[in-house]
């Protein structure tokens, strides 16, 4: 079992920043696979990043290549999604997800989620 809680969600103007954490405690976390997903009002729940058990690899959506940064600690247990120049469509509930593979996309792809937490981006 992996037990995951995001932090650091919020209000922020457009054009801003928020770092975004994800606390994972339980089955070995540096072997996991961790990724960040969003979902918005009436939206299907969408990939915005992962990253590999080292740290070096990494995949990013389309939407948030060159803007945000995914990063992990394996000695904090710790996953972060840097978010920069936000945008009001980014606003949503973001998600942390763990898995224990190869890096993927797609919600079925990771076994185990946070709560989520939401970030609001105004204009």
């Amino acid at each position: 079992q992996v037990q995951l809680k995001e932090s650091g969600g919020g209000l922020v103007q457009a054009g801003g920043s928020l770092r975004l954490s994800c606390a994972a405690s339980g089955r070995t976390f540096s072997s996991s696979t961790m990724g960040w997903f969003r979902q918005a009002p009436g939206k299907e729940r969408e990939f915005v990043a992962a990253i590999g058990w080292s740290g070096v690899d990494t995949y990013y959506a389309d939407s948030v290549k060159g803007r945000f940064t995914i990063s992990r600690d394996n000695v904090k247990n710790t996953v972060y999604l840097q978010m920069n120049s936000l945008k009001l469509e980014d606003t949503a509930v973001y998600y942390c997800a763990a898995a224990f593979g190869r890096l993927g996309n797609r919600p079925y792809d990771y076994d185990y989620w946070g709560q989520g937490t939401q970030v609001t981006v105004s204009s």
